[in-house]
């Protein structure tokens, strides 16, 4: 019988996984393993990542800009329905801050975020569910960094502009990369 298959690969970002998924198909559907940490360990997934949260984001629209927000931890990222274009930023110290990878997470694509990498996406189908699991607990005292979406210094190509996407007042009042200290 077949089962779900992860294929991991190393970004710029080190740290930063992309994951491919497979899906077993049939004429009712399909049947997936969104997260199964075994396949994952063996496959080169961090093996000390142990959720203990999972969140969904439903966004209704097409050009809904979430993020650049970087958490004080580690994520795996999944679309359980529609597709995303997400942009990642280190700002860990060191000479590679300030490196961006951007990626498109759908249904068979994950990504594993580390702790202070900063994520964002914007939703390319309406009506796309953005899963997370995280491995601590969020809380309201929980310190984290955030960046503007519009920042001309990462140069972030939006599949839809900025003056037609759906972006929060708080996002778009994010400081600048050359603001934030690694």
């Amino acid at each position: 019988m077949p089962t779900t298959e992860f294929k991991i690969k190393e970004t710029a970002i080190s740290g930063l996984l992309e994951i491919d998924i497979s899906l077993i198909e049939d004429e009712r559907g399909y049947f997936q393993e969104k997260f199964q940490k075994e396949k994952l360990v063996a496959a080169g997934f961090p093996e000390s990542f142990n959720p203990v949260q999972q969140n969904i984001s439903y966004n209704r629209d097409v050009g809904v800009i979430r993020g650049i927000h970087a958490e004080p931890w580690d994520k795996y990222i999944s679309v359980i329905k529609g597709r995303v274009f997400a942009a990642f930023v280190d700002l860990r110290k060191g000479e590679r801050f300030g490196t961006i990878v951007t990626v498109e997470i759908t249904p068979t694509k994950a990504v594993f975020l580390p702790e202070d990498v900063a994520n964002s996406y914007q939703t390319l189908e309406p009506d796309t569910y953005y899963s997370y699991l995280v491995n601590k607990h969020w809380s309201s005292d929980s310190k984290y960094r955030s960046i503007n979406v519009a920042d001309p210094d990462l140069a972030i190509k939006w599949p839809v502009s900025l003056d037609k996407a759906i972006i929060s007042d708080k996002d778009r009042s994010n400081p600048m990369l050359k603001d934030l200290k690694p």
